[in-house]
């Protein structure tokens, strides 16, 4: 995982670019610390990066209009923070359960095979989650 991907976010004005990119290496700091058992607040997840402030524009629709592109941005930003955790607790699992030895550059067939099934069920697992999670959602939503 690099700031490589944010060539992909042109649109973007170039303070939430670097803003963006200082998020990807806070994110590879923290990480990098919880392999070694270093984080100090596990509790920082997702609503520590929001930054929400809804009391501030409740009750000034003047300042809602202000606000709601910023929190539309935060919660791209957040998203992207959740995606590059996956992304790189997936790619942690598959290597450290299908990579033993070190033996060559590339990959033999057989940890290229585990690599991509073990790939494969992460993401099955993963849909079938976001499907319940939806039938769940919509249930709850009809019995209001």
């Amino acid at each position: 995982m690099d700031k490589s991907m944010l060539g992909d976010l042109d649109a973007l004005p170039e303070a939430d670019k670097q803003r963006m990119s200082a998020m990807i290496d806070q994110l590879q700091i923290r990480d990098s610390e919880s392999q070694h058992g270093n984080r100090t607040n596990p509790g920082t997840d997702l609503k520590d990066m929001l930054h929400l402030g809804f009391s501030s524009w409740s009750a000034n629709p003047e300042a809602a209009a202000v606000e709601k592109p910023k929190l539309r941005l935060d919660v791209l930003f957040a998203l992207v923070a959740f995606s590059l955790r996956m992304y790189n607790s997936l790619v942690e699992r598959c290597f450290t359960d299908c990579v033993d030895t070190f033996r060559r550059k590339t990959l033999d067939k057989q940890e290229e095979t585990c690599v991509r099934r073990c790939a494969e069920k992460f993401l099955k697992h993963s849909m079938r989650v976001g499907m319940r999670f939806a039938e769940l959602n919509q249930g709850a939503a009809t019995q209001d």
